[in-house]
């Protein structure tokens, strides 16, 4: 057995919601560098890129990094770590602590499991939620990772909670949730991929006993997950990353900005980033899951002990 023993005693809710928030924590600190790649590119070839952008070009995830690294320093991959990490505290605790509650709900009373649809359902809410009470933080965050700032140049925000200052006095508090449509959809759509298919993975491992219920299941399920989340997101993706970093005015809407990439860049614009976007999913749907499984388990134990100490 790799890691902690499952418990005889399943996780309340509040230990999967805290459970969950920290372990998306961990897993931002590892692959943040790779989702700040990820956005530059993103962003690469829309007609706002400041002057700084267009003589900077970025050729693929580690292309990216290397020259982020040369031109900004390497302080520059985590640009918006703060603000990512208060929204996975407030995001992820939701969408994955409380996927297990809300499946729950929507499982009609006898059934032995959730069916696929309940489980679909299940991601939506709780993705939907989550965003819904996220949003400004991850406005802030694709703010500072887009900003490019040269080695000796202005600063765009003196810190996290200046940046929610600025964007509120220029833009006004709407500022704070641009995008959130396009974010709810988004969010939604990867919550669907990487809940349910983790879901879906680590039962059917674990029912057809080709694997037991540890690290190496983890993995694998995770795994999956990230990939799957990554191929159905990558378009909703990469049209919230634009539309949060435009300047008032620039798009309409956010389906304004969808037909503007189709028309000026083609359809490929949707899948920009991908090797980056997948890279990082992936490496942060593992690390999660597997923080996430131990970090259960470990909260569980320490209430058994702190309730029966002797």
């Amino acid at each position: 057995m790799v890691g902690l023993k499952p418990t005889d005693i399943p996780p309340s809710a509040t230990v999967k919601f805290l459970s969950a928030g920290t372990a998306a924590c961990i897993a931002d600190l590892f692959t943040f560098p790779l989702d700040t790649a990820k956005v530059r590119l993103q962003i690469q070839g829309e007609g706002k890129a400041s002057r700084a952008m267009k003589n900077v070009k970025y050729k693929g995830a580690l292309g990216t990094i290397t020259t982020m690294v040369r031109t900004e320093g390497p302080k520059s991959l985590y640009n918006g770590l703060v603000a990512g990490l208060q929204r996975q505290m407030s995001f992820a605790s939701i969408r994955i602590g409380l996927y297990d509650s809300v499946k729950q709900f929507y499982t009609p009373k006898g059934s032995e499991s959730a069916s696929i649809p309940t489980r679909l359902l299940a991601g939506c809410t709780t993705g939907a939620m989550a965003v819904t009470c996220a949003q400004p933080t991850d406005v802030v965050k694709v703010r500072f990772q887009a900003h490019i700032r040269l080695v000796g140049g202005p600063k765009k925000y003196n810190g996290t909670v200046d940046a929610y200052k600025t964007i509120a006095r220029e833009e006004g508090v709407r500022g704070l949730w641009k995008g959130t449509l396009p974010n709810i959809i988004r969010n939604s759509i990867v919550n669907c991929g990487e809940m349910v298919t983790y879901d879906l993975v680590k039962e059917t491992l674990l029912r057809y006993h080709l694997m037991t219920d540890n690290f190496p299941c983890h993995f694998v399920a995770a795994f999956g997950a990230g990939f799957c989340a990554t191929i159905v997101a990558s378009p909703v993706d990469v049209v919230k990353t634009r539309y949060m970093n435009s300047i008032p005015g620039q798009y309409k809407n956010a389906l304004n900005c969808m037909f503007t990439m189709v028309v000026k860049e083609g359809p490929t614009a949707f899948y920009k980033g991908f090797i980056p976007s997948f890279l990082r999913l992936g490496s942060w749907n593992v690390v999660m899951f597997v923080s996430f499984e131990q970090l259960k388990r470990l909260m569980v134990l320490a209430k058994v002990t702190w309730e029966s100490p002797f």
